[in-house]
């Protein structure tokens, strides 16, 4: 996804140059030989958790779910249509220099996504820093609300909290650590009532500040502990070196994970206690 730096220099490659193009074709093509698949993993589980939230209703509008760091409407493109990251690596990555892009691509999107959108598709809206990237997703009916703006720097716009209120889930499947519990709490500040949260975050990444934080809203965050997510090949040994000193700090040992050549992913749920009493997370997702 779209990231914007925090200041904290963790030690992963650069790609500022991708992430905000008129559309996502320069994306795909860079990360698909880096073998990028957290969206994947991240299409089974927000599926799952968008299941048990619609069971808990007695009518069924259509889920409202916001995407951090959204990027192209990746996690949405996979949320609410039937493909798989393959299928958009296949339509993306492989085109040549003379096929259209920009807004003549968007508009050809959005008759693909239609064909392909799954019945009780839920309502997304996306944020991201990158102005160019959210407005492509809009443009290919992707999001029903795109907003570019840094909640690290500055507080939700008016338009912005309206479109929150009534939020339900908040994904996201890589940007903690570029954004922190900054983010977090501005986006609390626009709910009445606090939305379940999934994070898909680097085990580079510490998640303890943003779980605190979601804490004081009344959310209990689970981790779920029988696996970690592959998230994408590292870029080049000094990306893998990093890595490998950031979890030594960490005290985290990279034996059946990172020494595979991938940066991997844990998976945090947050949710009111009630509901994790209810059902806890490996309850919730069994198969995974």
């Amino acid at each position: 996804m779209t990231h914007t730096s925090t200041g904290t220099d963790w030690g992963k490659a650069h790609f500022e140059a991708i992430y905000n193009c008129p559309d996502p074709r320069r994306y795909f093509s860079t990360l698909q030989p880096l073998e990028y698949q957290i969206p994947q993993h991240g299409q089974a589980v927000f599926r799952a958790l968008a299941d048990a939230l619609q069971r808990r209703r007695s009518d069924r509008p259509p889920l409202r779910v916001v995407d951090l760091c959204c990027s192209y409407g990746v996690n949405a493109a996979l949320f609410n249509h039937e493909l798989t990251l393959d299928d958009l690596y296949q339509r993306y990555a492989g085109t040549g220099p003379d096929t259209p892009g920009g807004d003549r691509l968007a508009q050809a999107d959005r008759a693909f996504y239609a064909a392909r959108r799954r019945p009780g598709a839920a309502r997304i809206t996306g944020i991201d820093v990158a102005e160019h990237a959210v407005d492509y997703a809009v443009a290919a009916g992707l999001l029903d609300r795109g907003f570019a703006v840094n909640l690290e720097d500055e507080a939700a716009p008016p338009e912005l909290r309206r479109a929150l209120d009534g939020t339900e889930l908040i994904t996201v499947t890589g940007g903690v650590g570029y954004i922190t519990a900054r983010t977090f709490a501005r986006l609390f500040d626009c709910v009445s009532a606090p939305p379940w949260v999934a994070a898909f975050v680097l085990r580079t990444v510490s998640y303890r500040p943003v779980s605190t934080l979601l804490a004081r809203a009344g959310l209990v965050t689970e981790r779920l502990t029988t696996r970690t997510f592959r998230q994408r090949r590292f870029a080049d040994e000094a990306e893998r070196r990093a890595a490998v000193e950031a979890l030594a700090r960490r005290g985290l040992t990279v034996g059946g994970k990172e020494a595979d050549g991938f940066y991997h992913a844990e998976l945090y749920v947050s949710r009111p206690a009630a509901d994790v009493a209810a059902l806890p997370l490996a309850e919730l997702l069994p198969a995974f």
